[in-house]
């Protein structure tokens, strides 16, 4: 009887997050205008903006012969997609934790209220780092997908993380993506004081995007798993488990080798091992204070089912 019920407590909370997903898609689709170029976008009923960045459909090696966790270098072919200027800060993403933060009014939005939100912290999760144009930090990648579908409902605009192909691309800018002076680009142990940095205050890259290396790195939307060979057109590996995802770009805590654009890291429980909760919270990671991450905008928007997979990545709570 007990399994039963589960089951049917499973069944209507997809109903409910399908129901929700439809109604974000067709706020999207309404609310569609011509872009092209870099843009600003002011998130509505606040004060809070923050700025995209053009990235033109196109093909790149991806991968190095450097590790081989890097290896095999392959050609990847890629969409167009638009890309946030610099890291979500916290200026953005406590709106999305506190319901009233900021600014924002209190006006309600079925759509958007329909969202998962986080469940208070136990910690202040800024860790005394600065709140303030400061990126956001220690969330999971469940807790990111979210933010991008709560964003998306605010804004009437498809958002969700990059895939590790999107990524990379435009970590490299047309290039390699290393720069020849790294502290010009990049916040990290040897220059960051032993914390993270306000963000978009060394230089850009090549195509205008601030802080792709160092400061904190940046979730993906891919598991971290063995690249495959042969060319690949918009890929993306879907997880299949809690653990791991892929990470990018080195942070504000690592030595300067681990601030390359071919790096990956792979999430680790570790990562969640100070939270006292039983099971551990699928929304903070309170040992990972140099995870934070940034959206892409595709160009095309995509259907109600590939926004729901996009977003709900089904393995957000911890294996007990």
């Amino acid at each position: 009887m007990i399994r039963v019920y589960s089951c049917l407590l499973v069944a209507l909370n997809l109903f409910a997050q399908d129901s929700a997903v439809q109604k974000i898609h067709d706020r999207i689709a309404k609310a569609q205008g011509h872009k092209s170029g870099a843009y600003t976008v002011t998130i509505p009923n606040t004060t809070i903006s923050f700025g995209m960045v053009a990235i033109a459909a196109g093909e790149f090696e991806m991968g190095s012969k450097d590790k081989p966790d890097e290896q095999p270098v392959h050609r990847v072919k890629l969409d167009a997609f638009w890309m946030q200027a610099h890291e979500v800060t916290w200026d953005e993403y406590r709106l999305f934790m506190f319901a009233s933060q900021g600014g924002e009014t209190t006006a309600k939005d079925e759509v958007v209220d329909a969202v998962s939100r986080p469940t208070k912290p136990y910690v202040e999760m800024s860790f005394g780092m600065g709140i303030n144009g400061f990126p956001a930090i220690s969330m999971t990648q469940h807790a990111a997908n979210k933010y991008a579908e709560w964003l998306s409902a605010r804004t009437g605009e498809f958002y969700r993380l990059p895939t590790e192909a999107e990524w990379e691309y435009a970590c490299r800018a047309g290039g390699t993506g290393e720069p020849q002076k790294l502290d010009d680009v990049a916040w990290y142990a040897a220059n960051s004081g032993g914390k993270y940095q306000p963000v978009a205050k060394k230089k850009p890259n090549a195509w205008g995007l601030y802080d792709m290396l160092g400061n904190v790195m940046e979730w993906t939307l891919d598991a971290y798993a063995p690249y495959k060979a042969g060319p690949q057109t918009n890929p993306w590996v879907r997880a299949t488990a809690p653990y791991p995802h892929a990470v990018r770009g080195g942070s504000w805590n690592d030595a300067a080798g681990k601030l390359t654009c071919t790096a990956r890291v792979a999430s680790d429980a570790a990562w969640k091992q100070q939270d006292p909760q039983l099971p551990k919270s699928v929304w903070y990671m309170t040992d990972a204070q140099w995870v934070g991450f940034r959206l892409v905008r595709p160009a095309k928007v995509p259907s109600v089912e590939e926004m729901s997979r996009y977003w709900n990545n089904g393995v957000e709570h911890d294996e007990q």
